[in-house]
């Protein structure tokens, strides 16, 4: 079984915020639902990893 990455996270008191603003770029962002509904159901990346760095903004 192999452990959970670990995360270092600077301050959890701004979670709900950020998980607020997640939510709202998910309403905003339907192509990005839609690829992302698509990639749970189809799965084409089983089997590959994958890395990848994004930068992504509410303003984007």
């Amino acid at each position: 079984m192999t452990s959970p990455p670990k995360h270092d996270v600077k301050d959890l008191a701004l979670a709900a915020e950020g998980k607020r603003r997640i939510e709202w770029a998910d309403r905003q962002m339907p192509v990005l639902a839609a690829i992302r509904e698509r990639f749970e159901a189809e799965r084409p990346l089983d089997g590959h990893r994958i890395a990848a760095c994004l930068h992504v903004t509410t303003e984007t």
